[in-house]
């Protein structure tokens, strides 16, 4: 024993070691110079290092049958060797037969539970301390000690020594002085990972907020009387005090995503983060990394761990907004962590969970994409717990005013003008447009008219609306106002000719949807809402 005693007393090793395990960039780092260093040792056949994680293996894990809870369990995640037979690369891999140890099992797990060092001077003479006899004659195996890896009284792991000469208490020592090292070291790389992580948190958090605030910005809280606002709200207040999946339908525009938000505000949830993914926005290649996060260098780019919309919604709501435009293959992925709140990174093994109320959107009908196959029935379901569905604006058109004094109001302070007046032909011209874009098109032509302001009174630039403007303004100048059955038999009749001058093609840049400025679906939905046909077209 003196040779390794000697050693340990004077090896400049390992004073190295001593110096370097506080200059590793990272806990990997750490663990492969310990392990590494302490194998030169001429007397040190092996040296490993287990951490108490989470169990993972379970199910295939050789020593499942002693393990006792299979909660937590110690993890081989460094091992370095010098072997008589052999190949040593095999002695420096951490997927063997001791992958893992249960805790309080065999001489490792009992090193863990009971927070004191567990050696034997002299293995040969007492073979209880070794699993494999033949391996330990073979190499020469005379001693073994574990210490705890502990910090702030807690066991982190083991770290672990096999030599061939007996070892004395001296030895003990010294691998007690660098069990404390590694154990500071590992504290230390787990409160940075931490601090990382809340950092990356808090950036992602903040983009959020950011964007959450510019939106009220732009729409405010919902506006408006009519009777089919007043319904939604209602449902907002039934639905806001429970947990049930909500999803909005609507029209592109109409105003979902407040909707989403004044459910948040309401729920005993709104102390805790509301995070909005637009669907359509993501690319398929990273919608994995979008909901779930990804590990670093899980791919190409991915230069540092990042946290997903799921794990930054953990204990809030995540609204998925266009949730019709995730691909069929993923939508499984999506469908488990609704079901069971777990997960994991992409490039990362550990499952993880998460506590989130899922508000969804769409302006499609779900229903038909089921039917079609482009979405999944299972999914559907588990979305449609309680749907709202958001009107367009030609059907609450008694809100138009109250809006757009709103948006004069606003567009007016942001842009500096004093003084801006709003008229009554001015109301009757907005009433009398269709608004494929809803209120997001009135808050853009409102800004557009405030911004373009030369007096005070405010001229608007309604697309393909300039005869209906002029109709409504003469109207309004001889004391009429058009019905709703007038307004809904002009828009018929423009959708007519619109899609009569194109041969009814709806999509594409020569497509009536385009002629009109409406999105394509919009537009299908109103012609199968009209019942229009080509022979009315012909009878027109």
């Amino acid at each position: 024993m003196a040779k390794l005693t000697e050693e340990i007393a004077v090896s400049p090793a390992l004073r190295d070691l001593l110096l370097d395990i506080s200059l590793q960039p990272n806990l990997d780092a750490v663990l492969g110079v310990v392990v590494d260093r302490l194998r030169r040792l001429t007397d040190v056949a092996l040296a490993r290092i287990w951490l108490t994680r989470p169990g993972d293996i379970c199910h295939a894990c050789p020593m499942r049958a002693e393990c006792p809870d299979q909660s937590n369990c110690l993890h081989l995640v460094a091992s370095a060797g010098q072997p008589r037979h052999g190949d040593r690369a095999a002695w420096d891999r951490i997927d063997g037969e001791f992958r893992r140890f249960p805790l309080g099992v065999r001489k490792v797990g009992l090193c863990a539970t009971q927070a004191q060092c567990v050696a034997g001077l002299n293995i040969q003479q007492d073979v209880r301390w070794i699993a494999r006899p033949d391996w330990a004659r073979a190499e020469g195996i005379l001693g073994f000690a574990a210490q705890p890896l502990i910090h702030n009284a807690r066991v982190l792991g083991v770290i672990a020594i096999f030599t061939r000469t007996e070892l004395t208490l001296n030895c003990l020592d010294w691998l007690r002085m660098i069990a404390d090292l590694v154990a500071a070291s590992i504290a230390n790389s787990r409160a940075m990972d931490e601090i990382e992580q809340l950092r990356d948190r808090l950036r992602v958090e903040n983009e959020y907020l950011r964007e959450e605030v510019s939106d009220a910005l732009a729409f405010g809280d919902i506006l408006g009387q009519s009777a089919a606002l007043r319904t939604i709200v209602q449902q907002i207040e039934l639905v806001a005090a429970t947990d049930a999946n909500v999803l909005i339908l609507g029209e592109s525009g109409t105003g979902k995503e407040l909707v989403a938000q004044a459910i948040h505000r309401h729920s005993q949830r709104r102390e805790h983060t509301l995070v909005r993914v637009n669907c359509a926005s993501v690319p398929r290649e990273l919608y994995e990394s979008e909901f779930f996060g990804h590990a670093k260098g899980a791919f190409t780019g991915a230069v540092r761990d990042r946290v997903g919309r799921f794990e930054l919604a953990s204990g809030g709501t995540l609204f998925l907004d266009e949730v019709g435009e995730i691909p069929l293959d993923l939508q499984s992925k999506l469908l488990r962590v609704i079901q069971e709140g777990a997960y994991e990174r992409v490039g990362e093994d550990r499952t993880r969970s998460t506590d989130v109320r899922i508000v969804a959107a769409t302006n499609r009908d779900l229903r038909d994409e089921v039917e079609a196959g482009r979405f999944r029935q299972d999914l559907y379901y588990r979305l449609h717990v309680f749907p709202i569905e958001v009107p367009p604006l030609r059907q609450r058109k008694e809100d138009i005013p109250l809006l757009a004094r709103e948006f004069v109001h606003r567009a007016a302070r942001r842009f500096n003008r004093r003084e801006v007046e709003l008229t009554q032909a001015n109301l009757l011209a907005l009433q009398a447009y269709d608004w494929p874009g809803n209120v997001r098109e009135l808050m853009n032509v409102v800004e557009r008219a405030v911004i373009t302001l030369r007096s005070k009174a405010l001229r608007f630039d309604l697309p393909d609306a300039s005869k209906r403007s002029r109709t409504a303004s003469t109207q309004c100048n001889q004391g009429t106002v058009l019905s709703q059955d007038e307004i809904k038999r002009m828009e018929r009749q423009n959708i007519l000719a619109a899609l009569n001058q194109v041969n009814w093609r709806v999509h594409g840049p020569e497509g009536a949807a385009a002629l009109l400025g409406m999105q394509p679906t919009t537009l299908a939905s109103r012609i199968k809402r009209m019942g229009l046909r080509r022979e009315d077209a012909d009878r027109r």
